[in-house]
């Protein structure tokens, strides 16, 4: 094997403030710790970034180290699809599938969507996340946001009903996502989707917790409920058709692009509509995601914009609109 073809793999821990704090009904935090993998060749570098989620098991300690252990593969020339069967779905895979499509992209001179003879993404508009916490609290944070088109709202649980009113008083142009997080509970379920559909909200996300959500396939549901904690990749589509409307697509659930892509095809096959998602990281992590856009109803691509800096070449957000990667970001 000549030096051109050489390839190394690395791997690192980054931390990045966010911009106060980010609450959910699971609990605050005031950084995005993210894992980014890069791979080498050739004078080429492709670049990944993944956040480990506790929700799943996952820490950025295990991610990089799962991460750091597939670098004899690497060396040994594993591809994209060879990826796929070498490590599970969840953050550790995704940071490397993003990389090697990355490097792939930059050494056959192309776009990632080109390369993976996608739609070519385009501008979209992406929800803006307000964070759970008292009904006032919550109204002051959504005025200061109600010129944006599409809010996201965190809920968690008792007095949920009264955070929806006091949002939709503060935003009554805005379209609203309510993300419950899990946090409802078979005998308030009825209770609260009414109230978002009394106050106009367009989504309820994962109102139930995963494994616990039989009640939605019971109930006339009175608007849409997307799947996000009960939903990862293809193998677990199937069984919801009955209790969810949408599914949110996530990168770092599915394990990278690849999968992501073609969950998003079987989802639409199933009737699904699709959300696209993420957690809160740079736009290292939403560029991939861009390619899914063109598939999905609803962008939910505001990550970058809760942090209080950005890392370099970071997506151009206009308002709410969100642009595809240039180049020396990703793909």
């Amino acid at each position: 094997m000549t030096s051109s073809k050489l390839v190394a793999l690395a791997a690192r821990i980054e931390r990045f403030p966010i911009a106060g704090s980010f609450t959910i009904s699971r609990g605050a935090k005031t950084e995005a710790v993210t894992v980014v993998a890069e791979v080498s060749r050739g004078g080429l570098t492709g670049r990944g970034e993944c956040v480990p989620y506790p929700r799943y098991g996952e820490t950025p300690e295990a991610t990089l180290a799962a991460i750091q252990a597939m670098q004899g593969a690497v060396a040994g020339g594993l591809t994209r699809q060879a990826l796929q069967a070498a490590m599970p779905p969840g953050a550790a895979r995704n940071a490397l599938d993003c990389a090697l499509i990355d490097l792939e992209a930059k050494a056959a001179g192309l776009r990632a969507w080109n390369l993976l003879d996608r739609p070519v993404p385009g501008e979209r508009t992406t929800a803006y996340t307000i964070s759970l916490g008292a009904p006032e609290a919550m109204a002051a944070a959504t005025a200061k946001a109600a010129h944006r088109p599409l809010l996201k709202i965190k809920l968690g649980g008792d007095g949920d009903t009264q955070r929806i009113a006091a949002v939709r008083r503060a935003a009554p142009e805005s379209q609203l996502i309510v993300d419950a997080n899990e946090a409802w509970t078979e005998a308030n379920l009825e209770h609260n989707l009414a109230a978002c559909a009394a106050a106009g909200v367009t989504l309820v996300e994962q109102p139930l917790p995963s494994g616990k959500d039989e009640a939605l396939a019971r109930i006339k549901r009175p608007l849409a409920v997307c799947a996000d904690e009960s939903v990862h990749d293809r193998s677990s589509l199937a069984p919801l058709r009955e209790r969810y409307d949408a599914v949110n697509i996530k990168l770092d659930k599915t394990g990278g692009l690849t999968e992501a892509l073609a969950m998003a095809d079987a989802a639409q096959a199933l009737g699904f509509e699709i959300m696209i998602g993420c957690m809160v990281a740079t736009s290292l992590s939403m560029a991939p995601a861009m390619l899914v856009t063109p598939q999905a109803r609803f962008v939910d691509l505001d990550g970058p914009l809760l942090l209080a800096r950005d890392r370099d070449h970071g997506l151009r957000y206009d308002a709410s609109l969100v642009y595809p990667p240039d180049a020396s970001l990703w793909g």
